[in-house]
């Protein structure tokens, strides 16, 4: 069984250096993927993936790889929902979890907006990032964490009976 990897939808991403942080405080590898050069920190555990200019290059990367025991944090609804169907765990910037119930109102309601948008309805976009968001974001990915080990330590029990 590999070891949870986490996947960071790096372009656009508010909480890379909390992402390191966590993962180098439990041992986990991260993928920091993005569509051109990006620098990360020199440590083994971080490896930096230039996925190419292609208009979804540095999703298909992460949704090619991301499965069942590892987290991909993205606030790219349509990566999510590909994540999510794959088995991932899956976590906005801002704390928020993507999940198989959660998912399909959340596309819904993108492709609303982005209709709404391009109609000249909805001017706007996203709220500011803040510190309260970093804060959820850091409780939820350290929660995921334990519990994607919770269940990986149960496994072989369950496996054996």
């Amino acid at each position: 069984m590999n070891p949870t990897r986490i996947y960071v939808d790096a372009d656009a991403c508010p909480v890379k250096d909390e992402i390191y942080r966590v993962a180098i405080r439990h041992g986990l590898p991260v993928s920091v993927v993005a569509g051109n050069f990006i620098r990360v920190p020199q440590d083994q555990l971080i490896e930096r993936i230039a996925a190419g200019s292609g208009m979804d290059a540095a999703d298909d990367w992460i949704a090619e790889r991301a499965g069942k025991g590892d987290i991909v944090i993205t606030s790219d609804i349509p990566l999510a929902s590909r994540c999510v169907k794959a088995g991932a765990d899956v976590i906005a910037p801002n704390g928020k979890p993507f999940t198989e119930q959660s998912i399909g109102m959340t596309l819904a309601v993108r492709n609303l907006m982005t209709d709404l948008r391009s109609s000249g309805e909805v001017t706007g976009g996203p709220k500011s990032y803040s510190p309260r968001d970093r804060s959820a974001f850091l409780s939820a990915l350290d929660q995921t964490i334990r519990r994607i080990q919770r269940q990986r330590a149960q496994q072989p029990a369950q496996d054996q009976g």
